[in-house]
C-alpha cells in the first residue's frame, strides 16, 4: 500500500489508526526516504535473559515443563538456584 501525506509545519505527520499508541523505530534510509518499524521495548534490567542463551533456555524448558505440569515434588534448593544465578552471570 502506498499513501501520499503532507507535513505540518513542523514536520509531523498521522500515520493513522493501525500505529495508534505504538511504538516505532523511524530510520533515515538517506536525505530523501525513511523507515517506520514497528517495535517493542523491554527494561534493561530484563535484555540480560534474551542476551543470555543459557538462562533463556533454561526459562524456555521451565515453560514448557509447566504447560506440560510436570512439576517438581521437592522444595526449591535455594542454595543451589543462588550458586545457579551467579554461574549465569558470569557467561
Amino acid at each position: 500500500m502506498e499513501v501520499t501525506k503532507t507535513t505540518d509545519d513542523k514536520g509531523r505527520i498521522a500515520l493513522g489508526k493501525r500505529f495508534a499508541n505504538r511504538t516505532v523505530i523511524i530510520r533515515e534510509i538517506d536525505a530523501t526516504e525513511i523507515l517506520v518499524t514497528l517495535a517493542r521495548v523491554m527494561p534493561e534490567r530484563e535484555a540480560w535473559l534474551f542476551e543470555n542463551h543459557a538462562a533463556k533456555a533454561l526459562v524456555a524448558t521451565g515453560l514448557q515443563q509447566a504447560e506440560a505440569r510436570q512439576f517438581s515434588d521437592s522444595p526449591p534448593d535455594l542454595d543451589a538456584d543462588a550458586a545457579l544465578a551467579d554461574q549465569l552471570e558470569e557467561q
